[in-house]
């Protein structure tokens, strides 16, 4: 098995999400008790998100961690969250190990489900660059966002309530994505912020509910097993 090395901290409770699905994922494809040697190098959020270099400054301090996990013998890296993918391509070039991006495992995901028209959730960043919307349109899908009201309200309630352990905004939530389903017709809604799955489960709406976080950790031990 390879030793599964995570940046954690962006935010520490999504952080905790990815452990809870390390668990239950290792005891569906293990024999009891078995759990594949993992390491989380945890940075401080606020030294992230308040970054005064911006993303050059953030692409440093993920630079960093996953230099310091591949020292510590991580075999395999992932960044845990969605929007610092925007630099995916340049934390990866600064290594000897092999990343495996969120991404990539989503649209893997997404092509074995079948759908093609999909309402992306997330961070500002991630609902409003290209980085992400290109890579999913570029695989084939439709992916449309919520207008600019529902991306700023989305935003907030990532920062200012789900990032701190705060749920109260689930139902607004759910009415967002259920909206989408009845006026646009979409057929899933991509959890692209790795709190959102904290809130949103399957069952909760119609359509199929892509969890980043999941399907990342899925992914991660199927690498780490290979």
């Amino acid at each position: 098995m390879k030793k599964i090395g995570l940046i954690g901290g962006t935010t520490p409770e999504s952080t905790c999400y990815y452990y809870q699905k390390y668990i239950e994922i290792s005891r569906e494809r293990f024999k009891p008790n078995f759990y594949p040697e993992l390491i989380i190098y945890s940075i401080n959020f606020s030294d992230f998100v308040d970054n005064p270099r911006g993303w050059e400054g953030r692409k440093e301090m993920l630079i960093n961690a996953a230099k310091a996990l591949e020292r510590a013998g991580a075999d395999i890296i992932a960044l845990t969250a969605n929007t610092p993918h925007i630099v995916f391509p340049d934390v990866q070039k600064t290594l000897n190990v092999p990343m495996v991006s969120i991404i990539d495992a989503l649209i893997e995901e997404m092509k074995r489900r079948g759908v093609r028209k999909v309402l992306l959730l997330g961070t500002k960043t991630t609902m409003t660059a290209d980085f992400y919307k290109n890579a999913l349109r570029e695989a084939g899908f439709n992916v449309i966002t919520p207008d600019k009201e529902g991306i700023e309200e989305v935003e907030r309630i990532i920062k200012e309530e789900l990032a701190l352990g705060n749920f109260r905004s689930r139902e607004w939530v759910i009415g967002l994505i259920s909206r989408y389903i009845e006026k646009e017709g979409i057929e899933g809604v991509i959890l692209g912020c790795t709190e959102l799955p904290l809130i949103v489960k399957p069952g909760d709406v119609s359509a199929e509910v892509f969890d980043t976080v999941e399907i990342h950790m899925r992914k991660l031990i199927e690498v780490a097993s290979e």
